[in-house]
């Protein structure tokens, strides 16, 4: 079961099976919640990040700034 297809009586239990006792007025919002986070990593996961160097290669303040940007 995808996160688009997640019912908020489905969020309360998996909510339930991780120790989290839901309010019923926060089922639909979790719900809700859930299926928005996963249409963003779903985004997240089609980007090709192939050529982008490790964040560790990036230092704060420094770089060149082209000013033709």
């Amino acid at each position: 079961m995808s996160a688009d297809d997640l019912t908020p009586e489905e969020a309360a239990r998996w909510a339930a099976r991780s120790g989290l006792a839901l309010a019923p007025e926060r089922h639909a919002e979790v719900a809700a919640t859930a299926a928005h986070i996963h249409s963003v990593v779903s985004v997240l996961r089609e980007l090709d990040f192939g050529d982008t160097p490790p964040s560790a290669a990036y230092r704060a303040g420094e770089g060149q700034h082209d000013a033709a940007v």
